[in-house]
């Protein structure tokens, strides 16, 4: 089998399930390709290498350049801040390394369409890349995508998606790189905003069209972790974001992202309405898909649980006995075997990095529309012939 060594850029929160994903992938999946965990990349030497030896990295660099450019590195895996994605993605894409990016894919429309182009000039190469919308490989929201695809809720009428969290309800909780708008490009908007976006387009099939939204800020000021008591830093993000669209098959959207609904720790919750039924998915149960169908007589009529730890079920196969639920890290697994196996067959893995330009320019129109007082903002299509064919 051959083997392609991985370069990780950034090892804090994304870097440790990416490098999970990377440890166990050839156990459960046996993909056709045998990824090598070569180098960790970060901005501290003594934090990297302590990292490199406790997530299983062979080296480790403070020297992202110099971790890119290795002869054994085939695979440049960035977790950093968003505001590094675009050099990082670029350099790597033009030394001929296959790529894959955390979301959302870029801090601005203007380094997306810059990363897409890199990514257009590589694929005539062979060199594949993707964005990492890792909720799609969910196996109950892989579940629900064929379910829409093989027409079981007919054709979809509405779409109801939010993304809960509450790490910020506390007004002292301490200033991170998330509330800076240089380094994180937005907040719950483009943190978790982008998330249901994806998800929403990619479960239906259909793209939005346009967007009428609002953003605000609960707490302008946050305490600066390791400053004199009392110092704070300015908060230069949206604390919520709501926002209502149209797609362009016709369907209504509804959504929102925030990270103050207190009680709620990870609650990404999607519900689609369509002719013949409906599904609905929480993750904060994340193993479990409602589904309701229309067609069935009213006396007995009503949500079914269904409880995707079948075999037969998207990835579990790989996994445990039926009834052993799946964990957050195991849909990173799932897209560790995906690109993989892409690059073996010489296909281009989705998402693509042309559906993460699309999904910043959605989180652009809910901002320019909250600028303007929310009124509706269209969508910029891609109209590029080498647009890759979603599915």
């Amino acid at each position: 089998m051959q083997a392609l060594g991985v370069a990780l850029i950034g090892h804090a929160f994304m870097g440790r399930v990416h490098s999970h994903a990377w440890r166990s992938v050839g156990a459960f999946f046996e993909p056709s390709l045998e990824p090598r965990m070569t180098i960790v990349a970060g901005t501290d030497r003594a934090r990297t290498e302590e990292a490199a030896a406790r997530l299983g990295w062979q080296h480790a660099t403070d020297n992202w350049q110099q971790a890119v450019h290795r002869d054994d590195v085939q695979i440049v895996d960035i977790c950093s801040p968003g505001d590094s994605h675009a050099e990082i993605a670029i350099a790597a894409l033009e030394a001929g390394k296959h790529v894959l990016c955390e979301k959302p894919l870029a801090n601005t429309v203007a380094e997306a369409e810059a990363m897409v182009a890199a990514a257009r000039r590589a694929r005539e190469r062979g060199v594949r890349s993707m964005v990492g919308f890792t909720y799609r490989r969910t196996p109950a929201l892989s579940l629900a995508r064929r379910m829409v695809a093989e027409g079981r809720i007919g054709r979809v009428y509405q779409v109801r998606a939010a993304y809960l969290q509450d790490w910020l309800h506390d007004p002292d909780a301490p200033f991170t790189w998330r509330l800076d708008r240089a380094r994180a490009g937005s907040g719950a908007l483009g943190d978790i905003g982008s998330h249901i976006t994806d998800l929403a387009e990619h479960l239906i099939g259909d793209r939005l069209d346009g967007v009428s939204g609002q953003t605000a800020t609960f707490v302008e000021s946050r305490p600066l972790p390791g400053a004199p008591e009392g110092t704070r830093g300015e908060v230069t993000v949206d604390d919520a974001a709501v926002f209502t669209g149209r797609f362009t098959g016709g369907a209504l959207g509804v959504f929102e992202a925030t990270r103050f609904a207190a009680g709620r720790k990870n609650a990404l919750r999607i519900e689609l309405n369509g002719t013949a039924g409906s599904l609905a998915f929480d993750f904060e149960s994340m193993n479990e898909l409602w589904f309701h169908d229309a067609t069935e007589p009213a006396a007995g009529a009503g949500f079914r649980r269904i409880v995707v730890t079948e075999p037969e079920h998207p990835y579990v196969a790989a996994w445990w006995p039926p009834g052993h639920g799946l964990g957050y890290e195991h849909a990173f697994t799932h897209q560790a075997r995906d690109f993989l196996e892409a690059v073996a067959a010489g296909t281009d893995p989705e998402p693509a990095f042309e559906d993460g330009l699309h999904v910043q320019r959605v989180l652009a129109a809910v901002e320019e529309s909250a600028a303007n007082e929310s009124r509706y903002t269209r969508i910029e299509p891609d109209t590029s012939s080498s647009q890759p064919v979603r599915s």
